[in-house]
């Protein structure tokens, strides 16, 4: 039985091979290595899985509407970017930072670990890095540091992103109430299986903590080893007592707030990130746990290796004297605002703005060409494209912007988007041709399921230490976590309970999986190398990212095999 569940194994694999390859191995850019990878998924969906070809057409249509809601997103992040530029304002933010701290080293924690976890908290979704990506660049980052920086930390934060839809809205659509969690909960003396969720999700907060801490000083060490003068890794780890303070000030309170007892899983990671950002500022500010007389920069911009730089030169307006550090940031204030008062469930803009959709009768896209996949319509207003476009707006105004300038800024982010489109028009549609590859005539499971229903068949009592791997591949396959968890959680939970292990440790491994899976997830690392042009060059982010999500899988499956 063992034989014949590898003899399948090898093609439901090959979407994942192909894509690795090309983009990690030969380095091609996503724009020619996703066109290949979303033919092997065809290839093998059709004529080894024996999928109806309505229903991959129908996948693939759901995966172009998936699109089309990304490159919104990304537009609205490139057109605030351009913005800035234009009006002076990242000139003057630049400057702001340097009165904090002209420490490269500490600008990455600050805005990338902290202040993008604060994003993430609130919009979730890959929005973090097209924020945070194009504010270092702003503040003289090279463009392939700011995306590895604002890659490296789409981990911890993710699992409460979006105020805490992975858990929320994945782990529980992926546990569905099924009669074996029900069971579960009665014999814990709960009457509502949904009970069970904050307690999942104050478990992901202590894994995530435990392993996140260390976050900050593995993105400083490699920023330092890549990118410096001297490409040691000392440089960073030199900044350890500062990087571990700045770990712990976000997520010791993360943990906290995730307690079922204080707030659970809506706010760790959005308001651990304030608090964080609390601490962290004041303490730079004063040179608290760093180094004395050691102030980390890049090598002066003419000593750039050209594959740093990206396709896009920044020539920042510096109107410092015109532009105040308030009215500067006055945009991003907006975002944080808008982001926190459209996501909370307790305000009702949120479900305003998502029952605004495009089209109007979402039964017009229920069973698409006659199979079982359904297209979502798109709710535009929600999305954070719409707030960035709406900040751009106000930045016009704020920074007295020249009509010259607002005509610059836009055509510049045109051009910009056509280089994302291409490599995303077949990189997302891949994803969902993959998930949807069940209900065809070889009675196979979808292959996602297939490939994790083997490791379990394979690692047995061992399993807790594979679970978190389950979770990150469906995370990079599928771009989310909230639909790795969706597609795992009660499998996970099935098998912890086949093996006689406590099921929500599993499924809490699940989701800390699933948060890694999104720094080497390919539609996220285009998107964040979308908005300061560093198309084409993917797989050399994504060979940096991948040490990131290998030390937390293994992190991940050391304590599995501890707490279980």
């Amino acid at each position: 039985m063992l034989m014949s569940e590898l003899y399948h194994i090898l093609p439901a694999v090959l979407p994942i091979v192909v894509t690795a390859t090309l983009l990690v191995g030969f380095r091609w850019p996503a724009s020619l290595a996703m066109p290949v990878a979303y033919l092997s998924v065809v290839l093998v969906a059709v004529f080894y899985w024996q999928v109806n070809p309505w229903q991959v057409a129908a996948a693939s249509l759901n995966g172009i509407t998936v699109t089309v809601s990304l490159l919104y997103i990304i537009f609205g992040a490139i057109l605030l970017l351009n913005t800035m530029v234009e009006s002076g304002g990242l000139s003057t933010i630049r400057r702001g930072f340097m009165e904090i701290t002209p420490d490269r080293r500490v600008q990455a924690i600050i805005v990338a670990w902290l202040f993008g976890s604060f994003i993430e908290g609130s919009a979730g979704f890959g929005t973090p890095a097209a924020v945070c990506v194009p504010l270092l660049v702003g503040l003289g980052f090279p463009a392939k540091a700011a995306v590895i920086c604002g890659m490296l930390i789409q981990c911890t934060p993710v699992s409460f992103g979006a105020v805490g839809t992975p858990i929320l809205v994945g782990v529980k659509g992926g546990l569905g109430g099924t009669e074996a969690v029900s069971e579960y909960a009665n014999s814990l003396g709960l009457s509502d299986w949904v009970v069970l969720l904050p307690v999942i999700g104050h478990r992901v907060a202590i894994l995530h903590a435990v392993i996140g801490s260390l976050v900050p000083l593995i993105m400083v060490s490699l920023l330092t080893r890549l990118f410096g003068e001297n490409r040691s890794w000392r440089e960073g780890v030199r900044l350890w007592k500062f990087a571990i303070f700045a770990g712990l000030a976000m997520t010791i309170p993360y943990v906290v707030i995730s307690s079922p007892r204080v707030l659970g899983p809506e706010f760790p990671s959005l308001l651990g990130a304030l608090v964080g950002l609390a601490l962290v500022i004041p303490a730079a500010k004063r040179g608290f746990l760093l180094p004395s007389d050691d102030v980390w920069d890049f090598p002066s911009k003419e000593g750039w290796e050209k594959s740093w730089q990206g396709k896009t030169e920044m020539h920042l307006e510096d109107r410092s004297r015109a532009l105040s550090l308030s009215r500067a940031w006055a945009p991003y204030g907006v975002i944080a605002v808008l982001l926190v008062m459209t996501r909370l469930p307790s305000l009702p803009f949120g479900d305003w703005l998502k029952g605004i959709q495009f089209p109007m009768d979402p039964e017009q896209w229920t069973g698409v060409f006659g199979t079982t996949v359904s297209i979502k319509s798109i709710s535009f207003l929600y999305l954070p494209g719409t707030v960035f476009i709406l900040s751009s707006v106000l930045a016009f105004r704020l920074h007295h912007m020249s009509g010259r300038s607002i005509i610059a800024a836009f055509g510049r982010s045109g051009k910009m988007l056509v280089g994302a489109s291409a490599a995303l028009i077949f990189s997302v549609p891949m994803v969902q041709v993959f998930i949807h590859s069940d209900g065809g005539a070889s009675g196979l499971d979808s292959m996602p399921n297939y490939l994790a229903g083997v490791v379990a068949d394979i690692t047995g009592s061992v399993w807790p230490a594979f679970a978190s791997l389950i979770g990150g591949v469906g995370a990079f396959v599928a771009g989310s976590n909230t639909i790795s968890n969706m597609m795992f959680s009660q499998f996970q939970f099935s098998v912890a309970q086949q093996i006689a292990v406590d099921p929500l440790w599993v499924v809490a491994l699940q989701a800390v999986g699933g948060a890694a899976g999104n720094v080497i997830c390919v539609h996220n690392v285009v998107s964040a190398c979308a908005v300061v042009g560093f198309i084409g060059r993917e797989g050399e982010v994504i060979r940096v990212t991948a040490m990131m999500f290998a030390y937390y899988i293994v992190m991940a499956a050391f304590l599995g095999l501890c707490v279980t």
